[in-house]
């Protein structure tokens, strides 16, 4: 610092102020006391001022600091209750599968066929009744070409694609599914034909056999893919080939295969 800052005079004032603030603060044998009354009680408001504001920041940055905790905790119990509500959902549809599974076993053929249940993971995307996929696949001993059936014996139809958990299953109502069948009131014999999802035909009726509409339409047993027998649908429409040469009749499923839960598959 350049001397013009500490010159003698100052230097002096700086220490006889000090030598002043020290008596009056020390206050040996209570001389100074009324100069240090004077002093504290000019203080005092400065001094509960600066106190009552630091109380002020402290219970400020509490404050702070408890919204912090607040959050935190908040964010933690918004998990845990997800987590939870996760778990109960996941209960309730396993609870929700079971009953279904239940209802549906009781009412399958269980006595005449060996039966894999499964459920449905997943359907075609493009919504045309073509295909589905099940839960259970060759680790569960499912093989290409079983049938595939509902509860009360109703086929909708056959496995078609085999991987370790899942299995395709090609529905009677795709173009490429073709099973023998008859009608069970008259016996008349034929062709089951799926028509592109939108359907099934009853195909190569001869001219000769007799259909009527209501008959029911079930698997004949031809050829030994699929168990004779199975329930396929009702005959709504009887109509003749393009060729004349045969007959033809519209088939009613007699099951939703875009509402199925829980399938079937017919081991045995």
């Amino acid at each position: 610092m350049s001397n013009k800052y500490l010159s003698p005079k100052l230097i002096k004032f700086i220490a006889v102020s000090a030598v002043c603030f020290g008596l009056v603060f020390l206050n040996p044998k209570g001389i100074f006391n009324p100069v240090r009354l004077v002093f504290l009680e000019i203080a005092y408001p400065f001094q509960k001022t600066s106190y009552i504001l630091g109380q002020g920041i402290d219970e400020f940055f509490s404050f702070l600091n408890s919204i912090g905790l607040m959050r935190t905790e908040n964010k933690k119990l918004i998990r845990e209750n997800d987590l939870l509500t996760a778990e109960v959902v996941s209960l309730h549809e396993m609870k929700k599968e079971n009953e279904s599974l239940r209802e549906q076993f009781d009412l399958a053929p269980r006595n005449k066929f060996d039966l894999e249940p499964s459920f449905v993971i997943g359907q075609d995307s493009q919504n045309l009744g073509s295909w589905l996929i099940v839960d259970k696949g060759s680790a569960d001993g499912i093989k290409s070409g079983m049938a595939v059936i509902v509860s009360e014996g109703i086929l909708i139809g056959r496995v078609e694609e085999v991987y370790p958990d899942s299995a395709r299953v090609i529905l009677l109502t795709d173009s490429s599914s073709v099973i023998n069948a008859s009608d069970l009131e008259t016996g008349a014999k034929g062709l089951l034909r799926g028509t592109y999802g939108l359907g099934m035909i009853f195909d190569m009726v001869t001219q000769s056999d007799v259909l009527s509409e209501g008959d029911t339409i079930i698997t004949s047993g031809l050829g030994g893919e699929v168990p004779k027998g199975l329930l396929i649908g009702k005959i709504q429409e009887i109509k003749m080939s393009t060729d004349k040469l045969f007959q033809q009749a519209i088939i009613i499923p007699r099951v939703k295969y875009r509402k199925l839960d829980v399938v079937f598959v017919v081991k045995k």
